[in-house]
């Protein structure tokens, strides 16, 4: 008899995996997928593209319903979890049923943070953060209309980047000297303000906000160093935060996330986590794949009984941002004894930066041509030596293999 496995959180990494699962073990778990979202599971990624009106909703969901049914999942979207008993192993949803599981996986995902400055109640103030919010700021922007982003990270540009293809006059205001300060260096940085600029979205940094200003709806974002900038709508991408009070209701740890060992598990026994929910060894990722390796490890724990480790993930950002490419792994910004190899190229607007230690790959960051960048990620991740082919491996991989052969 297949043992009951439910899946709380209906996003990408649940969706990678049950897909995982069931490529390794179809049939030995009666597998149920709850998700609160009142929609079959879709890619995140390409919500400034939906926003854009680049594709539709429906283009970007993540598998079709009939993928679900053919491997006998139970999926239940649109349903909220509200307790976990993990004595009678049963989960409590908000329509008063209940599921039994002999394995819990939690991949509950995050929460957009808001700002506690005074105004983020006003209508016209929307985060940026699933397909509710892309219909929530399509209804309140019109071309020509004013629109200002908080957040110059990689989701607050994405935003930056649909209001502007959709028509509307941009602002991005970023607290930090740079935009995207997780995943590129000063260069890189400035490179990608000055493409927005040219395509008519103003950036301010090391900008503060202090508050939103408006009577009843958003009419201004006031900063601190006393200027304030005219807007119709305001767009929060500040960051996230872990979705993690039902675990710690359900007596599971907790600390930014939800904690788990190497082998994807909580301090509960049959209860685990994966995804932008989970802690482990200190760290929450907030990326799409150390979940997906964090699915893959799981997955293959639960189908074959392997003793199958995660030993972390080596950052790595591989995206469009605002229409062009960016790709930055590892330690791109160089900690103290490590050595740079650059080449950058204003004319056609690419640059690439690698940072080498002892003779191996550390890092890279690279803005427009990102055609090598996950052979540089191998690289980092193996630890291979790079000394034999050192001088050629600032221009890719084909030049390289030439240069060892």
């Amino acid at each position: 008899m297949a043992e009951p496995l439910v899946v709380i959180g209906n996003g990408m990494a649940a969706t990678r995996f049950v897909e995982e699962l069931a490529a390794r073990a179809l049939g030995r778990y009666a597998i149920a997928v709850v998700g609160e979202e009142p929609r079959i599971a879709y890619n995140r990624i390409l919500l400034s593209s939906v926003l854009a009106r680049e594709v539709a909703a429906t283009e970007i969901e993540l598998k079709p319903s009939q993928w679900w049914r053919d491997r006998g999942v139970t999926l239940l979207y649109g349903h909220a979890t509200t307790a976990i008993d993990p004595q009678i192993r049963r989960v409590a949803l908000a329509n008063g049923a209940t599921l039994p599981y002999s394995r819990l996986v939690l991949a509950t995902g995050s929460q957009p943070i808001r700002l506690p400055v005074p105004g983020m109640d006003l209508k016209g103030v929307v985060t940026f953060r699933d397909l509710s919010d892309v219909t929530a700021i399509s209804g309140l922007i019109r071309k020509g209309k004013k629109a200002v982003v908080i957040g110059g990270g990689l989701l607050g540009l994405e935003a930056a980047y649909g209001l502007a293809k959709f028509g509307a006059r941009v602002s991005v205001v970023h607290l930090m000297d740079r935009l995207m300060e997780r995943q590129l260096d000063a260069r890189a940085a400035a490179m990608l303000k000055a493409l927005l600029e040219a395509k008519g979205i103003t950036v301010y940094l090391n900008a503060e906000t202090s508050g939103i200003l408006g009577k009843k709806r958003a009419e201004a974002v006031s900063l601190k160093d006393g200027r304030s900038i005219e807007t119709d709508l305001v767009v929060v991408a500040v960051g996230i935060r872990p979705n993690i009070a039902l675990a710690r209701t359900a007596g599971i740890a907790t600390n930014r996330g939800i904690v788990i060992n190497d082998g994807m598990e909580t301090n509960i026994a049959g209860i685990h986590a994966i995804g932008e929910c989970a802690e482990h060894r200190g760290q929450c990722y907030g990326l799409v794949e150390p979940a997906y390796e964090q699915a893959r490890v799981l997955a293959r724990r639960l189908a074959t009984g392997e003793e199958t480790t995660y030993p972390g993930s080596v950052l790595a950002t591989n995206l469009k941002v605002s229409g062009v490419n960016v790709f930055s792994a590892g330690d791109f910004l160089g900690a103290p004894g490590t050595e740079q190899i650059v080449l950058h190229d204003p004319g056609i607007a690419t640059y690439k930066k690698l940072v080498i230690a002892d003779g191996r790959l550390v890092g890279a960051v690279l803005f427009g041509d990102t055609a090598d960048g996950l052979w540089y990620l191998d690289l980092i991740r193996s630890g291979k030596s790079v000394e034999a082919f050192r001088d050629e491996v600032i221009f890719g991989r084909a030049f390289s293999a030439r240069a060892a052969a």
